[in-house]
């Protein structure tokens, strides 16, 4: 085997009136991140949030580290049976975007998704994903959390004050109730998800290859 990891000499995109070669990126277990996927990666998450395309060293490694976490899930999704989100729920996260941001017309979304250098089914795959991961982590992590009535009180009285600025009339322990149960068994489901993602990223080989980032 001359080389382990050979450079990729494809054209993969013209980004910022730069050229750009795709090239592996980030060797992540047996799975590889090119630098295209990392391009397209800040592409949907700017159309996403609304900002403007920037792709800085520091903004490539950030969506590096989320593409590696995203590697690691499809991993422990694939070999654990769980199940997934559908074509439809993804397509229907289109519509409202279609709906909310583009007041249904489909010529202004793509127009925005061009402005970004982004395909309908470029963002309906990213979308199916995300979909995908929020039902992972409820079947994975919400069995596991329990809120006590003690912990939904304690909660209340901590933040009394808060909840009744917020609130003002239906500021009543009985009223906010079934929300601070919720808003607690959140956090937690997202605690026990971090530490779980901080612990498969050091059960994997993670290696970044030189020149990648500059």
């Amino acid at each position: 085997m001359m080389r382990r990891f050979p450079f990729l000499i494809t054209l993969a995109a013209i980004l910022q009136g730069a050229v750009v070669y795709d090239r592996m990126a980030v060797v992540v277990g047996k799975h590889t991140i090119k630098s295209s996927d990392i391009y397209k990666d800040l592409r949907v998450a700017a159309f996403l949030n609304r900002e403007p395309l920037r792709y800085s060293a520091d903004m490539r490694r950030k969506a590096a580290e989320r593409l590696i976490d995203q590697t690691i899930l499809r991993d422990e999704i694939a070999t654990g049976g769980y199940k997934g989100a559908t074509e439809q729920e993804a397509q229907a996260m289109l519509d409202n975007i279609r709906k909310d941001r583009f007041a249904g017309s489909e010529p202004r979304l793509q127009a925005a998704l061009a402005s970004y250098a982004l395909t309908e089914d470029e963002l309906r795959a990213h979308l199916l994903w995300q979909l995908t991961v929020l039902r992972f982590i409820d079947q994975r992590f919400r069995n596991g959390v329990i809120v006590t009535d003690e912990d939904v009180r304690s909660y209340y009285d901590r933040h009394l004050a808060d909840l009744k600025n917020e609130y003002r009339q239906n500021s009543s322990f009985e009223a906010l109730q079934p929300k601070i149960r919720a808003s607690i068994e959140g956090e937690r489901i997202n605690q026990n998800f971090a530490q779980s993602m901080e612990q498969a990223r050091k059960n994997v080989q993670i290696r970044y290859l030189q020149g990648a980032f500059e």
